[in-house]
């Protein structure tokens, strides 16, 4: 009998603990601070699938497919609609995106990682995702596949472990209401650089409101730091150091002491392409926020930059941080 890909059933459930606890084990061998495995990962593992494949109600449609050989499962593939943001427009809706969590045994038969990708990308397209999204953390079958089938990197996830609780830099302080205006034009400037880099961030017409009250929201959070650099009507940058969420890290992995920076900006990287004054102001914003994380026990940032920022690259990677997962994109 051929190998089929099939959706996963309840019924896998037992073997697909089994071929996500080596997955998961493959991610904390590469990094055993950021990929730290739960100390009940196959629980966690059978949690999040039992909801996956029984409950009505999902707060996202997402899709587990199999790939069987023999009556045997030999690999599986994770993939969901993923919201767009708010500030962002979406004008082809949302996209879709195939998840880390996807693992084929080694003695599968030859093809099984592109079959059961082809699976992926023709149930997200007859979902209605007009653009399909990648991730990847390891596997050099996985990172040949997609780019056999046409993936570019889009976004980078850079990391780094070795945080110190060093003081707030004097030029930095922790945000207040009145920064928000600021902010919020900054985060204007923010936009349109990605939206230069790549159309797919296209920005919504009412993205500065609609994050004007996410960062006003954001004030009354006691699980993050806001930090701001410069005068409220005068300000810099901004940079928000917040815990890290399920969307990157699968549940097998522990996210307690991880924390994500995605809202970061300065003019420093304003030309993405060359970095202004050495990014000094733009460094210290980012010590700001890994003293924050350190002095939280936070033992792992993630910093989230488009594939294309090279000046802000250039900041993270001399501040030592290195890619730790890509996003790439198919249209």
């Amino acid at each position: 009998m051929p190998q089929t890909i099939r959706p996963a059933t309840p019924q896998d459930i037992p073997r697909l603990i089994d071929l996500l606890l080596v997955d998961a084990q493959e991610r904390f061998a590469v990094d055993r601070i950021l990929w730290t495995m739960a100390d009940d990962a196959p629980e966690q593992i059978k949690q999040a699938l039992t909801f996956a494949l029984t409950a009505d109600a999902q707060p996202f449609r997402q899709f587990w497919q199999v790939a069987e050989d023999a009556g045997r499962v030999t690999g599986v593939i994770h993939s969901m609609l993923l919201p767009v943001p708010p500030i962002y427009a979406g004008q082809f809706g949302d996209p879709g995106l195939i998840l880390p969590d996807s693992v084929v045994v080694p003695d599968a038969p030859d093809g099984t990682v592109d079959a059961l990708l082809a699976a992926a990308e023709d149930a997200l397209r007859d979902a209605g995702a007009q653009i399909t999204l990648s991730s990847y953390v390891t596997g050099a079958d996985w990172r040949h596949a997609f780019q056999r089938r046409g993936y570019d990197p889009l976004t980078l996830y850079l990391s780094r472990t070795d945080l110190s609780a060093t003081a707030t830099p004097p030029a930095i302080r922790l945000a207040a209401a009145e920064d928000v205006p600021g902010i919020v034009r900054r985060s204007a400037e923010n936009r349109q650089v990605l939206f230069d880099i790549d159309t797919f961030w296209d920005i919504h017409p009412d993205a500065d409101a609609r994050f004007s009250r996410w960062m006003t929201r954001s004030l009354t959070l006691r699980d993050r730091d806001m930090f701001v650099s410069g005068p409220a009507d005068r300000l810099d940058g901004y940079v928000i150091a917040q815990p890290a969420s399920r969307l990157h890290f699968p549940p097998a992995h522990d996210i307690g002491k991880v924390g994500v920076i995605d809202d970061y900006y300065h003019p420093d990287m304003a030309d993405p392409t060359r970095l202004a004054n050495v990014g000094h102001g733009a460094t210290t914003l980012l010590r700001a926020a890994e003293g924050a994380f350190a002095a939280r026990d936070v033992r792992a940032a993630f910093v989230v930059c488009p594939a294309g920022w090279q000046s802000k690259i250039d900041v993270l990677t001399a501040a030592g941080f290195e890619t730790a997962m890509i996003w790439s994109i198919k249209r």
